[in-house]
């Protein structure tokens, strides 16, 4: 007996032991540490996982060579560790696995906070010196970066590929964004393109975070009811809470829910009689109408809550007056003589025509619309196993507010228009390690369609090369960007003159402007691609990219999202319309303005 109770004993610790096992590895992950570069040089054990800061860079790299390298370029690693064992930084290794994004509870209503969470790949991880992890928010440029280093000493077994490893937390992220981020293996080899590991992430909606009734801009009336009385709709609404500091509202109506405003009600309540609901009316509605109707917060951007009225037609009961009884009866008479009139005339006219062998304007008419109502909706045949890959080039000589609106569009396009978009300012990183004429070639060579975003400082600057490239004067890095950029679309133009030279297809290259540039801002060697007018021609881009009809006999391709209707319905295309409304202003004001 004492032996069989000594054997359930052991087994129960056993499992115990295994418990704890199994819970210690769920919770063990590695967190950033405060060591100077000294400690990681001399290969301290007390340094196991230290965070990297600007300052440590600078006193070991000086300003100069910060502000050369930058706080997002690969890791130096001679620069950092010393240049006394040259093989520590020449070894491969493998990207980071299992990248995640953990969100912090963070005191700002308006921020998120993360921590990114990885795993070290098991292939070269004995010769594993850090990580650098950056973020970028979609569609912007700007980039934060985190350095972390391991002292010189370290050896990893290929068994702590299973440990986590964490990030300092990235703070103040504004709610509703979307981002990219990158965790590197450290030290990066010179030619290998598998060393980083990429995702995207967005950070919780402000309903999300705070609760809808903390949100001003996601927040909209929920409860609405209506009273009908003749032509007379008071409709009554909920009204937003005190802490959103809402105090006027709007409503508008459509007939038939054709999208054609028929009139608007600015609506201000009285707060001091009810502050929880407030009714409005809604008159002079016409008989027999439908109406689709919208109430929302007069704010920026409000989500818009959707309800219907239908104002029935009177009633129809006779009167007993003989003068009511005889007034339809002579109406109808009318009636009976204006179609024989008419009909007399149009046989007449008829028999004319036929006997001149012409055929009526009306049936021409006639049939033209019955040939129109019979077109079906198409539905968009998706041939394609993986999106079209698209490479937008344009030139930064028009200034912040045109480059914007180039990000805005590569933003819609990739969103809206099933096409996956290559911009440089998303791909810094890239741009960085490989240079922007480099970088720029590949892209061409590599994506399935090259669009240039024509302007007229494109134009301007392509037609100054010459003269640029003879300046004994200094320019600064931001001009040299530009001519970067410039001689990457020169080299599409001898791309699309070789092209056009053996008869090839030219239909991987295109040409747009916006709406505020003109046709001659298109460079001569683009004379011979598709021209755009965006964003007028999104159907006619979204059919060139994905090579479908947008009209066949007896149908048409709807795609509602990017018609002149639909476009400015999403998040998206409001703001891509929004820039191009800043950047005309701009090109506006610089034309006016008077040259001395």
């Amino acid at each position: 007996m004492f032996c069989q109770g000594a054997f359930v004993l052991y087994l129960l610790l056993t499992e115990v032991k295994i418990l704890w096992a199994v819970e210690d590895a769920n919770v063990d992950a590695f967190t950033p540490q405060d060591c100077s570069l000294e400690c990681l040089r001399q290969g301290d054990p007390d340094c196991k996982y230290c965070r990297i800061t600007p300052g440590d860079v600078q006193k070991a790299l000086g300003s100069k060579g910060l502000k050369t390298l930058g706080s997002c370029i690969p890791w130096p690693c001679f620069e950092l560790m010393g240049n006394e064992d040259p093989d520590i930084c020449q070894h491969y290794v493998h990207s980071p696995n299992n990248v995640t994004v953990e969100t912090l509870e963070d005191p700002d209503l308006s921020s998120d906070t993360v921590v990114v969470a990885w795993r070290p790949s098991p292939y070269g991880i004995a010769f594993l010196r850090g990580f650098q992890v950056s973020l970028q928010v979609l569609g912007g440029s700007s980039v934060s970066c985190q350095l972390f280093l391991f002292h010189r000493n370290l050896s990893l077994p290929s068994s702590h590929a299973q440990k986590v490893y964490k990030s300092d937390p990235f703070r103040g992220l504004p709610l509703g964004s979307q981002y990219a981020v990158t965790v590197m293996a450290l030290p990066v080899p010179e030619q290998w393109d598998r060393f980083y590991h990429s995702t995207t992430f967005c950070t919780r909606s402000c309903a999300e975070k705070n609760g809808f009734d903390k949100c001003k801009r996601d927040w909209y009336p929920q409860h609405v009811t209506i009273e009908q009385n003749g032509t007379t709709a008071a409709v009554t609404f909920n009204l937003a809470p005190e802490n959103l500091h809402i105090r006027s509202y709007f409503s508008v109506c459509y007939i038939n829910s054709i999208k054609k405003q028929t009139n608007k009600v600015d609506i201000t309540p009285n707060l001091s009689t009810n502050k929880t609901h407030h009714t409005f009316k809604l008159q002079d509605l016409q008989e027999g109408t439908n109406y689709t109707c919208e109430i929302a917060a007069d704010v920026v951007d409000a989500v818009r809550k959707t309800f219907t009225i239908h104002i029935k037609e009177p009633d129809s009961s006779l009167s007993t007056s003989p003068v009511v009884l005889l007034l339809p009866l002579a109406l109808a008479l009318a009636a009976v003589i204006i179609v024989i009139v008419v009909a007399f005339t149009l046989t007449k006219a008829k028999m004319k025509l036929l006997k001149l062998h012409i055929v009526p304007d009306s049936d021409i008419i006639n049939e033209h619309q019955e040939s129109k109502t019979q077109e079906e909706v198409i539905s968009w045949p998706k041939t394609r196993a993986s999106p079209p890959r698209l490479l937008i080039c344009y030139s930064s000589s028009d200034g912040p507010a045109h480059i914007k609106a180039v990000m805005k569009l590569g933003s819609f396009i990739q969103q809206h228009m099933a096409t996956q978009v290559c911009l440089d300012l998303w791909d810094s990183l890239s741009v960085a390690q490989e240079g922007s004429l480099a970088w720029h070639s590949r892209q061409i060579r590599d994506c399935d369609f090259v669009l240039v975003m024509c302007s007229p400082g494109l134009s301007h600057r392509l037609a100054t090369t010459e003269f640029k490239e003879n300046s004994e004067e200094e320019e600064s890095s931001w001009e040299t960007d530009n001519f970067t950029a410039d001689a990457a679309i020169s080299l599409i133009g001898a791309e699309v003159g070789r092209a056009k030279a053996r008869g090839q297809d030219l239909s991987k290259y295109m040409a747009a402007i916006f709406e505020y540039s003109e046709e001659t801002d298109i460079p001569t060697e683009l004379s011979l691609v598709s021209h755009y007018t965006l964003t007028s021609d999104l159907p006619l881009l979204f059919s060139h990219l994905h090579g479908v009809s947008l009209h066949r006999p007896g149908g048409y391709l709807k795609i509602s999202h990017i018609s002149e209707e639909g476009f400015t319905k999403l998040p998206a295309g409001v703001a891509l319309q929004s820039a191009i409304c800043e950047a005309g202003e701009v090109m506006k004001a610089r034309r006016i303005v008077p040259v001395h």
